[in-house]
């Protein structure tokens, strides 16, 4: 961790911030509720086969800018009239048995460090609120933001509240700073997205998590600490199972990105 151990500065508490998929567990977030949303109607085959594809390729090598705004354009449109109470249910009756991801060892002796040390723990991320709440609750994150969508008449409308990706996550950062009192130039951040490089920017302390290519260039052209996470374990085995007001915590908004995991379920489980 850089040197910078207090709880709060002359100016304003410390928090660290990051990012969850492939830096806090060792597999897409959006996975999560594969299973179920499919079972459960809300996609069909077709569906799977056209975008199973690019979220294979996220699963490997992650995805740029171009290909993230590709993705978030057709899986809102996909999700527009799914029900809130319906995405809800689902998400309070599977997270614990079905979506409980492996969390990094390392990661979590880090948010264990940080915590000791008096820091916030926020966790930004592109995924949906209800994807991104609970696990953030269950790993011991004091904030979390996350992509949002509209909800109209109890039903998703298929356009975007706030995106969480990007800017948007400066964004998001800025606002919760102005809330809590961060003061970011003694706060961290870490990612292993070069998508994230704003965020990264946008803190005094960033360090580069198991960084893509053009992650890993800009670390090393800014001096920028890089750590390798490999060790990955289950949420329970760190004691950090989440209660029962986190798994009723469901979905509120942000169901687009949690559906790209249920369209790469057959592609995966037919993989040999």
């Amino acid at each position: 961790m850089s040197e910078d151990n207090s709880t709060t500065t002359s100016t304003g508490r410390v928090a660290a911030f990051f990012d969850l998929d492939k830096t806090l567990i060792a597999k897409s977030s959006t996975l999560a509720f594969s299973r179920p949303f499919f079972d459960e109607g809300l996609l069909n085959r077709r569906a799977v086969l056209k975008s199973s594809y690019a979220q294979f390729l996220f699963l490997i090598s992650g995805a740029d800018r171009d290909q993230m705004d590709r993705m978030r354009t057709y899986l809102t449109a996909m999700c527009a009239g799914w029900d809130v109470e319906q995405i809800k249910s689902i998400v309070g009756e599977t997270l614990h048995d079905i979506v409980t991801p492996l969390v990094f060892a390392e990661a979590a002796d880090l948010i264990a460090e940080h915590t000791a040390l008096g820091h916030d723990i926020v966790v930004v991320s592109a995924s949906g609120e209800e994807v991104v709440q609970p696990i953030a609750k269950a790993l011991g994150a004091t904030h979390s933001a996350a992509t949002r969508m509209c909800i109209e008449d109890g039903k998703y409308t298929g356009e975007l509240e706030f995106y969480c990706f990007g800017e948007g996550k400066v964004e998001a950062i800025n606002r919760l700073a102005a809330e809590h009192g961060y003061d970011l130039e003694h706060c961290h951040a870490y990612s292993d997205s070069s998508t994230d490089l704003p965020m990264l920017e946008a803190v005094g302390h960033p360090t580069a998590v198991n960084p893509d290519r053009l992650l890993r260039k800009s670390a090393a052209a800014h001096g920028w600490p890089v750590l390798t996470f490999t060790d990955a374990v289950a949420i329970n085995s760190r004691h950090l199972t989440p209660g029962p007001s986190t798994l009723a915590a469901g979905a509120a908004a942000g169901v687009g990105a949690v559906a790209a995991g249920a369209l790469a379920y057959r592609l995966l489980r037919r993989r040999p």
